[in-house]
């Protein structure tokens, strides 16, 4: 037996439907985190405040989520149907994904341990969980369907 089908045993291996499911879980928990961390944030501000910035967060969220995470789920959608019905459970990004998925941790560390206003971290924090959100859609629709 050759050592990477010997290997391959080991994989953790599961059928596209649930891939796609754990793609819409891991996008929506991390939108929800990012969203509930705005919220905190807002919850410090005067309301009129507090609503501006939240309004103009929700207006980047629907912009991210149609035209970078939608599409960004649908390449991922693409790729993992040109795979074999029993993928890795990684596999629901591609491999280059991961790197930008750690920047964006170390970022996200970084700028919430900045001096930067928390209003403003809040506005990022919403376009960019809220976009996250919109664009799990995509997923759950995949793994809900026939």
């Amino acid at each position: 037996m050759g050592g990477m089908s010997s290997l391959r045993r080991f994989e953790p291996a599961v059928d596209k439907k649930v891939l796609y499911a754990v793609a819409a879980v891991v996008w929506s928990a991390v939108g929800l985190m990012m969203c509930g961390l705005a919220a905190s944030w807002l919850a410090l501000l005067p309301w009129l405040e507090d609503a501006g910035v939240a309004a103009a967060g929700l207006m980047v969220a629907i912009l991210a989520a149609v035209f970078l995470f939608s599409r960004v789920a649908r390449r991922n959608i693409a790729r993992i149907e040109g795979k074999r019905e029993r993928v890795c459970v990684f596999a629901f990004q591609a491999w280059r994904g991961y790197v930008l998925v750690a920047f964006m941790i170390a970022l996200g560390l970084a700028l919430r341990h900045s001096p930067l206003p928390r209003p403003l971290l809040a506005f990022l924090y919403l376009g960019i969980g809220g976009g996250l959100l919109g664009g799990s859609v995509r997923y759950y629709r995949r793994a809900l369907s026939p």
